[in-house]
């Protein structure tokens, strides 16, 4: 019986350490951020604009930049809102479209620093008014325009003086949503929405396509095929690092090493728990975040759905062998008392 009493304090005091002291150490060094159910309307960069000027002034700081740049973000995300409330053409859409397959035509060709995405899932993938947003200006869509003096420098900065109509973005993104939005595979959102950037060493990708099969010769040993290929990377991995201002991690196992909110939060919008990222919005819908999280699954944690069916076996045999061995050393001290 003692035994039982002090495995029920050991119990107790771990409870305690888990649900009480653990959460409120983390509550102190992370603050909570709220997410927006991957809805962008703005919000959360007009919040955020709002707690940079009440910081300035803690700081005794001047607020008029801070105060410009509120104004501004509110100003562009009621443009947007405006454009959404527009019917818009897919078949006028499609002729605005064939300018963005200047970039957007899946050559895997680097420009300013990144290769631009096949949109060939965009209307899968993106929501309408990040879609929106981001050919109004990319960089204030992509949340990322405090690295830009002036965001037509971004590297799609282009676009804005090219699909400068309401009702231009409003056709073209009736064009993504009506004919870029078929079936999408987990694997394809990953590549899509997180690819150009990101590398995933257990799902064999990089920042330059996936790893091929090649063979070393049988002569010397050497694989130059490869050796090629890891060129590439390295030469594509330096545009990135370039233009982020440093490589991207790797994401095989991103989902084993952050927390399901903190994921959620951050690719909604990174700047919500990093501030200052260079990394930008990705403008994900919550289904799109969710195929993208799938892979990340299958690729960092394949043996996941194995582990979940042994826990309760295992779990079932503890509890058998700790009666069997309570009942047994009862049965042997019996005979000492």
């Amino acid at each position: 019986m003692k035994e039982l009493k002090i495995l029920a304090v050991v119990v107790f005091f771990t409870l305690v350490t888990y649900w009480g002291v653990e959460p409120f150490a983390h509550s102190k060094m992370h603050k909570h951020v709220e997410g927006h159910n991957f809805v962008y309307d703005g919000k959360a960069d007009i919040e955020e604009a709002a707690e940079k000027i009440e910081k300035a002034k803690e700081e005794k700081q001047d607020p008029a930049k801070a105060e410009a740049k509120l104004k501004e973000k509110k100003a562009f995300w009621a443009d947007v809102a405006k454009i959404a409330k527009l019917k818009g053409d897919p078949k006028a859409g499609e002729a605005v479209f064939g300018m963005c397959l200047g970039c957007h035509n899946g050559s895997g060709t680097n420009m300013g620093g990144v290769v631009p995405p096949s949109l060939d899932h965009a209307g899968a993938l993106y929501d309408k008014n990040y879609l929106i947003a981001l050919i109004k200006d990319p960089a204030m869509a992509s949340n990322v325009d405090h690295k830009y003096a002036d965001t037509m420098t971004h590297p799609m900065g282009a676009i804005k003086t090219m699909v400068t109509e309401p009702q231009q973005i409003a056709d073209v993104v009736a064009y993504l949503l009506k004919n870029k939005a078929g079936e999408i595979t987990p694997k394809e959102a990953f590549v899509d929405a997180c690819g150009r950037c990101h590398a995933n060493r257990y799902g064999k990708w990089t920042q330059a396509g996936f790893v091929p099969k090649t063979k070393s010769d049988i002569k010397t040993g050497q694989d130059l095929d490869l050796l090629k290929f890891k060129e590439k990377v390295a030469k594509e991995q330096m545009a990135v690092a370039n233009y982020m201002g440093k490589l991207p991690p790797d994401l095989s196992i991103i989902v084993r090493a952050r927390s399901e909110h903190f994921l959620d939060t951050f690719v909604e919008n990174p700047q919500s728990q990093l501030p200052g990222t260079a990394m930008p919005r990705t403008g994900l819908t919550k289904e799109g975040y969710e195929k993208v999280i799938e892979y990340l699954d299958q690729t960092g944690d394949p043996s996941a759905k194995k582990r979940a069916e042994l826990g309760p076996k295992v779990i079932g045999y503890f509890v058998i062998f700790t009666l069997l061995a309570y009942l047994w050393k009862k049965s042997v001290w019996k005979k000492l008392h």
